[in-house]
């Protein structure tokens, strides 16, 4: 199928997905004991400056249950490591404006090969920038740090209290860059201080050069424990049984990407968002 195609059933999948009712979301059963987020948090996951169609995503995401189950604080200091188009810095930059800090860490597009990639880094980059200076009354304390992928700082040793991620250690793996990544998670981070990870979960752990986007999750328990990580907890906050993550456009296939043929639309609105471990460590 052509790129217009897909992006033509992509938008028309999107779509049909928001209208999804909440109830189809898979909720489970762990929700019910894990702590709710304080009323500030739930302020900013209630904010009118949130975009529509990021706020359908909740019941996938449990936002509020999630960064609370991660021990998030307002007067922290937070960086999200590559936020993408901003899903959560519309939540926590604004939670984190008046006693903390968020910082999103971006890859440096300058530090990447000249090209498609390159360009696409620096669209990313542009486009964060461009939502933070379109809105400084909820984004004007917002930082944005680049750093070199294959060679990542993040900021000062010891001087944030809390690093998340979301979605993004099966890039770093396939890209052989997990082990720097976690590394320099360790090193920003003040001793006790939490790392969060969410990640599509595999069946069982996956080889090196596997493109389903999925991650087994003692692979990544791993990779932090090597990095100097203690595991803290895991939550199935993020969990969805229905996903059976065998599709041959791997993860992607599901919403909120979407890449399938339109007749496929219903099955996979079904299903939903990806099964996601949502997992704690702790540097001591």
């Amino acid at each position: 199928m052509s790129a217009h195609k897909y992006m033509a059933v992509g938008t028309l999948a999107l779509s049909l997905a928001f209208a999804l009712p909440a109830a189809q979301a898979f909720k489970p059963a762990d929700t019910a004991t894990l702590p709710a987020p304080d009323a500030g948090l739930q302020a900013a996951i209630n904010g009118s400056w949130r975009d529509a169609a990021n706020v359908k995503r909740d019941v996938y995401r449990h936002p509020g249950q999630t960064l609370a189950f991660f021990g998030i604080r307002p007067d922290q200091t937070v960086i999200e490591i590559t936020p993408g188009s901003g899903w959560y810095s519309e939540i926590l930059a604004p939670y984190l404006q008046a006693k903390g800090h968020y910082i999103a860490a971006v890859v440096d597009p300058m530090k990447v090969a000249e090209g498609r990639g390159r360009d696409y880094q620096q669209r990313q980059r542009d486009g964060l920038q461009k939502k933070f200076d379109a809105d400084p009354a909820h984004y004007a304390k917002a930082s944005i740090v680049g750093y070199d992928p294959t060679a990542p700082v993040l900021g000062p040793a010891n001087s944030a209290d809390l690093v998340v991620t979301f979605r993004n250690v099966h890039n770093w793996r396939s890209a052989g860059q997990a082990e720097n990544m976690f590394k320099a998670f360790h090193a920003v981070l003040k001793p006790g201080g939490v790392l969060g990870v969410v990640e599509h979960r595999a069946k069982a752990d996956v080889p090196a050069d596997d493109k389903s986007g999925y991650v087994g999750q003692q692979q990544v328990i791993a990779m932090a424990e090597a990095a100097g990580f203690k595991l803290a907890a895991k939550s199935d906050l993020n969990a969805n049984p229905r996903d059976t993550k065998d599709y041959p456009g791997g993860v992607w296939t599901l919403p909120p990407t979407n890449q399938h043929d339109a007749a496929d639309d219903a099955k996979y609105q079904a299903i939903g968002e990806s099964d996601r471990m949502t997992l704690r460590f702790v540097k001591e």
